[in-house]
């Protein structure tokens, strides 16, 4: 089945009535650049439920329908493209990620677990953070950065912690971002230049881990707390060269395509990291489009509203498509804010423990009020139901008795109540499910919650039934951006454990799909230029190695993307 706004199902659809379409500029006879022929084309629009023959020109698409009518399209040039087993699908479009942070930590030294990283133990950790020390020769007092490490899956279950990272070096300042983005740690040298102290008090929002019995730091810090080295790596990629600037952002843009991301968020952004791309780009288009969000918080300087500089249209592949609010944490970081307490919290934490806001809600609501007020999309990441509770009140007290097509979005929405669905529907909210989670994380969220809440994180199959709007994301870097494995997930939600976490709230591929395309396009309010193969929209597509509903389902995320095109232009092609 195929699925349009709304998630509404057609007649059309059902019926499995297919006929060719052209768009209105593009005239029967015009030829195309490519054509494709297949048995394998998904749409994602109901007025084309079963093409075998899709035609671009341009950046456009031209035509979609049966092969002998779309052959009209064919001339001396066109390349035509005979499918076979392939499959065509509409570019994948990011509902959730940072852009800027993976062009950061592209070059840095991968802590992850497998699949995405090498790393098992905290020993793994410690020697290559050595290896890498002596094999680039880096000199004494030159920081030392890493991501992805994940305490969930190391064999100690626990964060690497100051003493371990003074092994690997006490010369060289070394921080490591946690897996979730909400976490690092870091050896003494770092944290000493970092003024982190036993004097110290917790910043809001943030915790300082301390060593048992004492205040001194152990080198683990939360949330707002690892806001100084974030401040660091700012200032380091401020030093780098335009050239290399111009390179990180260009090779970051084809890391996303290589997934067949045609268009990426950018979702937390400060002015200068926006200004830094908008010169990139303004010297060399973006191959995809770039969807940046600047972040709204009390600590850090907040750009007037006026300043904000959203636009529906992107300049040379990027626009400033609304801004970003942190309201909580992570829920594999043990931060996301709860109604209810953990059951099973990080170390030291009370019977209690629910976590805590990263965001004044005084603040949130102001902010929210003035940015509806002026027609600015919300994004607010909010994991733990409180912080949900907080996200859905603050846009119901801004919109009032008014109805607006605001479509503000609940980034990640891991621990959604039924009822807060409810709210979502009533008030126009899309909910952004971070759809990964069961497999990287299941099964300590089984530990963390326990089952009644771990089986309805990312209740995608609720939101479907209330004809709800909304997407799935990978949030990279937390994970790569690897649609083919968060569409595998959201259709098994099998924990690495092999357990269903909650059989109820799985997707169909068709579902998926919507998701990573219309579904997306929809919350950035593009639908009627992206994210189905429809005659006028644009000419964004990905070629699929095998078609998913043909392989089983655990191997759906092993098919490869054969070629990304972007505005009728192939950005990336398997070798």
């Amino acid at each position: 089945m195929q699925r349009h706004n709304g998630f509404r199902f057609l007649v059309l659809a059902l019926l499995g009535v297919t006929a060719i379409a052209c768009s209105p500029g593009s005239p029967p006879g015009v030829q195309a650049d490519v054509v494709f022929y297949g048995d394998h084309i998904y749409t994602v629009d109901p007025a084309h439920p079963d093409p075998d023959a899709v035609a671009i020109r341009g950046s456009e698409i031209v035509a979609v329908g049966k092969r002998d009518e779309v052959a009209k399209f064919v001339g001396d040039a066109t390349r035509v493209v005979e499918l076979g087993e392939k499959t065509l699908v509409p570019g994948f479009i990011d509902a959730h990620g940072h852009f800027s942070l993976v062009m950061q930590l592209l070059p840095q030294l991968n802590a992850s677990s497998p699949p995405v990283g090498p790393m098992e133990s905290v020993e793994d950790i410690v020697e290559a953070l050595r290896a890498r020390i002596a094999e680039r020769n880096i000199p004494p007092g030159q920081i030392v950065m890493g991501y992805g490490y994940d305490d969930s899956l190391l064999a100690e279950n626990r964060h690497p912690n100051r003493d371990d990272l003074d092994r690997a070096s006490s010369e060289h300042p070394i921080a490591l971002l946690h897996v979730s983005g909400h976490l690092m740690t870091a050896n003494s040298l770092a944290l000493e230049q970092a003024r982190i102290t036993a004097d110290t008090e917790d910043p809001t929002g943030g915790v300082i881990r301390r060593r048992p019995g004492t205040r001194e730091p152990n080198g683990v810090l939360e949330e707002t707390a690892t806001y100084p080295f974030r401040a660091m790596a700012e200032k380091m990629g401020a030093k780098i060269s335009a050239e290399d600037r111009a390179k990180a952002v260009h090779a970051t843009v084809d890391y996303h395509a290589a997934y067949g991301v045609t268009t990426i968020q950018d979702g937390a952004m400060t002015p200068n990291s926006i200004a830094a791309i908008q010169v990139v780009a303004a010297h060399e288009p973006l191959a995809v489009d770039l969807a940046m969000f600047p972040v709204f918080h009390p600590d850090q300087p907040t750009v007037a509203i006026e300043q904000v500089g959203y636009s529906r249209e992107y300049t040379q592949g990027v626009r400033v498509a609304g801004v970003k609010f942190v309201i909580d944490g992570s829920p594999q970081g043990r931060t996301a804010w709860l109604t209810k307490p953990y059951t099973a919290g990080p170390p030291g934490a009370a019977a209690d423990y629910v976590a805590y806001p990263m965001t004044e809600p005084a603040y949130y609501k102001e902010q929210v009020a003035k940015l509806i007020d002026a027609g600015i999309p919300v994004l607010a990441h909010a994991n733990g139901d409180a912080a949900i509770d907080l996200m859905i009140e603050g846009i119901d007290e801004a919109l009032g008795d008014r109805t607006i097509d605001h479509r503000s979005v609940t980034i990640h929405a891991q621990l959604t109540r039924e009822d807060q669905l409810d709210e979502m529907k009533r008030l126009g909210i899309v909910p952004s499910f971070f759809a990964a989670h069961p497999y990287f994380w299941g099964d300590w969220h089984r530990l963390s919650f326990g089952d009644d809440r771990a089986m309805r994180i990312s209740p995608m199959r609720s939101a479907r039934d209330r004809d709800l709007p909304f997407t799935i994301h990978n949030d990279a870097p937390v994970v790569p951006p690897d649609v083919m494995r968060l569409i595998e997930v959201a259709m098994g939600r099998k924990t690495r454990a092999g357990v269903v976490l909650g059989a109820d709230q799985v997707l169909e591929f068709e579902e998926a799909l919507h998701a990573v395309t219309l579904g997306s396009a929809y919350a950035y309010f593009e639908e009627d230029q992206k994210g189905s193969i429809t005659p006028g929209k644009r000419a964004d597509l990905v070629v699929l190695g095998n078609d998913p509903k043909q392989v089983s389902l655990d191997d759906i995320s092993e098919i490869p993307i054969i070629e990304t095109i972007a505005r009728g232009v192939t950005v990336y092609a398997a070798r």
